[in-house]
């Protein structure tokens, strides 16, 4: 995709081609007016394999690759779920917990089996999002860190959101994530509270 210089000063790439991820994003960043992109309106990225030392890291590296890639500002993230009762797991491997190649279903499968003798009062988790944004040369230039704390149903309720949410509730609410829908993802997630940190820095460095 070709971009004029002046559409390029206040483009943001966001680093993912995943639509779920893709549509959060753009609903929390619209008070920015930025153009918004992401990576699945490039046909020349890189691809970025998730490393499992931490979130941030893996957010840094898709900032930085890409950006340097596209010559864009880009916008990392790196999300995982972790739960009290599996010492933290399954933390930076939430996306492929069940495997490589495992999908999202599969993910819930296996953590409501890791967690199949626990009580329900000692299912305590948080969602954890980090955000690493990367100037047009590669240099990551602002980062931030959001958390969603709750715990662990023993069956998915609610259809509104994708991944972990189903089975997340967010226990003041008596709800999962996704049950309550876009109202949490504007106010409660991890994901809105790291780019409500982000935001100032954007802003001022994207303008």
């Amino acid at each position: 995709m070709e971009v004029d210089q002046a559409t390029r000063m206040s483009t943001l790439v966001l680093g993912t081609a995943n639509r779920n991820k893709v549509r959060e994003l753009a609903i929390l960043l619209a008070p920015t007016r930025f153009r918004l992109l992401s990576l699945a309106d490039f046909s020349d990225v890189v691809d970025v394999p998730e490393g499992e030392h931490s979130l941030a890291e893996n957010a840094r590296r898709k900032a930085a690759l890409q950006a340097a890639r596209l010559g864009q500002w880009v916008l990392g993230d790196d999300t995982g779920l972790e739960v009290d009762a599996l010492s933290g797991a399954p933390g930076v491997l939430s996306s492929r917990y069940a495997g490589l190649n495992a999908g999202a279903a599969a993910n819930r499968r296996r953590l409501l089996d890791q967690l199949a003798n626990v009580p329900f009062d000692c299912r305590t988790a948080r969602f954890v999002c980090r955000l690493a944004l990367a100037d047009p040369s590669g240099q990551v230039r602002a980062e931030a860190e959001g958390h969603c704390c709750g715990r662990i149903l023993f069956e998915p309720a609610g259809d509104l959101s994708f991944g972990y949410d189903s089975l997340f509730e967010i226990v003041e609410y008596h709800r999962t994530l996704a049950q309550l829908g876009s109202a949490a993802q504007f106010r409660l997630t991890h994901r809105a509270r790291a780019v409500e940190r982000i935001l100032p820095d954007a802003v001022r460095l994207i303008g």
